[in-house]
């Protein structure tokens, strides 16, 4: 019996930062996958779109905000048992707008410090650890 391969996506994650040390985080809807957990905004890269255009776009659409993505921070290919998922993330830069959850539960500032007080999805470790190790 062969099994068929899982599905893959490509997302584009902003660490938007505010200039006071502090990190926006998202909380999901209370359904699908990873239901309630937090997570660092973005979302599936569109075909024929660039990971940054896909920031930009996705953080529009969440969160109503403009920003600058800037520099690459980590790429990380992770499996879970429904699917796999490539994480490309970048450092952002606030611009403007007030972060409003347009597309989840509840958003926050919050400094490394305080990041572990949050459930996050498994792969999001990896990201935690990349802005710990600066």
């Amino acid at each position: 019996m062969s099994k068929l391969p899982l599905p893959h996506k490509i997302i584009g994650v902003a660490v938007i930062q505010d200039g006071q040390g502090k990190i926006l985080i998202d909380r999901r809807r209370n359904q699908g996958l990873m239901a309630g957990l937090w997570e660092f905004p973005g979302g599936k890269v569109e075909p024929g779109e660039t990971v940054t255009a896909c920031i930009k776009r996705e953080i529009q659409e969440e969160l109503g905000i403009e920003i600058e993505v800037g520099r690459h921070l980590i790429t990380i290919e992770h499996t879970y048992s429904q699917f796999q998922v490539t994480l490309v993330v970048h450092y952002c830069r606030h611009l403007g707008g007030v972060p409003q959850p347009l597309e989840c539960d509840e958003i926050r500032w919050v400094s490394l410090a305080e990041i572990d007080q949050f459930s996050f999805p498994e792969a999001n470790a990896q990201i935690i650890d990349a802005l710990r190790q600066g």
